[in-house]
């Protein structure tokens, strides 16, 4: 599976973003797939995931109530929609799949490219 995150940029606090991710190779519905982020200095850290079936997701804690995770098997693309963005929230953003809905950088069998989301406060 080859994974590319697009959707990010400049954006001020307490304002919204949609991330993407469209992937092409191996059957896309196969996969759960997730979001990391990676701030400078910071070690990659978990944001969101959801199964194949889009039924079932789940979220950091940092993130929960503001940030989406959904998806569209058959564009084959997942996407994460972020409101309520913090200065916190500035990262690389990463796409990742897996084969059954995990939160660990280990469980992760593709990565995609990042994406760099900056909020201005």
């Amino acid at each position: 599976v080859q994974l590319q995150a697009s959707g990010g940029g400049l954006v001020q606090a307490g304002g919204s973003l949609r991330l993407s991710c469209a992937a092409s190779g191996r059957t896309f519905s196969n996969y759960a797939m997730a979001w990391f982020r990676q701030a400078p200095g910071k070690e990659r850290e978990f944001v969101a995931a959801i199964n194949w079936s889009g039924g079932s997701t789940l979220y950091a804690d940092s993130v929960k109530g503001r940030f989406a995770i959904s998806r569209d098997n058959a564009k084959k693309t997942v996407a994460l929609q972020m409101n309520s963005l913090k200065s916190e929230d500035s990262a690389v953003y990463y796409c990742a799949a897996s084969g059954n809905i995990r939160t660990t950088m280990g469980a992760m069998n593709y990565w995609g490219k990042g994406t760099l989301v900056t909020v201005s406060s």
